[in-house]
């Protein structure tokens, strides 16, 4: 599937990492979905587009017809009453306004984005009502969960992603892609000069016993994941000091700690947390992405976002 010239909707929109990664292949997007004013005002200012408000009071007879559909929706239990399956079953959650919206406009290609724990939520039940309601709709759907670490990105970031394709147009299955095994650090991320205030306090403790992973020839060898070597307070989460050479822990849009949302980092002497800008460049946008809010809804923005790098490996392997 060539996704030139193709048109995408994106819900849930946030940021926009969907319309970050489909825009690189020539995709053009027709339609933007996201409640949070500040997400949305991030998402006008980099793309010329203004996003519509909460999806649920919008019909899909409004939205324009396009060829791919992209969320990134919120995880939520389903309620199972009497015989009801699939389609039915998702009534009353955000997962229906997606299902709704794909039954009237039968797009080709769906892709989705949630939390590595979305399939054991509830059960394994929220999995399978959103795999039964889709094939019903007329998609095969493979999903599988993927690591930022893996695809280019110095982040331990783990999100489900599905790959949904309409069945008539079905040549084959789908294979996810493959890791990459370039080593990467987030110290060739890092802002050459940050604004970011240092954590100076007497309770930060740097472990005296650790030392890299070396090979036999003394070689420092990069592990692509987090490597922690100190701790501030208790080393509770937020308080946890991490080496550059190797990756950040998983971004958030939320949590405590003096390093809450990014975790702490010792950059030269200095210990810090990542700044706005860097955790854009660890979730894969390019320093050309404008960042218009302040600091608190810019971590938060940047924490819900979907690694665009991972994003453009798919569709990668889509278009093969």
């Amino acid at each position: 599937m060539k996704l030139e010239d193709l048109k995408f909707i994106d819900l849930f929109a946030g940021i926009g990492g969907f319309h970050q990664a489909l825009s690189s292949f020539g995709a053009e997007c027709v339609f933007a979905s996201e409640w949070d004013e500040h997400a949305a005002k991030t998402y006008s200012v980099n793309y010329g587009l203004q996003p519509k408000g909460d999806i649920t009071q919008i019909a899909e007879e409004e939205i324009p017809r396009h060829d791919i559909l992209c969320a990134g929706f919120p995880c939520q239990a389903f309620s199972i009453s009497g015989k009801q399956k699939g389609f039915e079953d998702a009534r009353g959650t955000l997962f229906f306004d997606i299902a709704r919206i794909v039954n009237h406009h039968q797009p080709k290609l769906l892709l989705l984005e949630n939390v590595r724990n979305f399939q054991r939520h509830d059960g394994g039940n929220t999995l399978r009502v959103v795999v039964q309601t889709l094939d019903e709709l007329g998609y095969s759907v493979d999903y599988k969960v993927l690591n930022a670490s893996h695809y280019g990105l110095p982040q331990n970031r783990e999100r489900i992603y599905f790959v949904c394709l309409r069945k008539d147009l079905m040549k084959e299955s789908f294979s996810f892609p493959s890791p990459q095994k370039e080593a990467i650090k987030l110290e060739d991320f890092l802002e050459k000069k940050s604004k970011v205030k240092i954590v100076d306090r007497p309770d930060i403790e740097i472990y005296k016993d650790y030392n890299p992973l070396k090979d036999s020839h003394g070689n420092v060898i990069l592990p692509n994941k987090p490597i922690q070597i100190g701790r501030v307070n208790k080393g509770g989460q937020g308080e946890r000091i991490y080496d550059i050479r190797g990756h950040a822990i998983t971004l958030s849009a939320y949590g405590g700690g003096v390093g809450s949302r990014t975790g702490l980092y010792q950059v030269g002497q200095d210990i810090r947390k990542l700044s706005p800008r860097e955790c854009a460049r660890i979730q894969g946008f390019p320093d050309s992405f404008k960042i218009v809010s302040k600091m608190t809804q810019a971590y938060k923005q940047f924490g819900n976002s979907v690694a665009v790098n991972v994003l453009k490996a798919i569709l990668h392997q889509i278009e093969k």
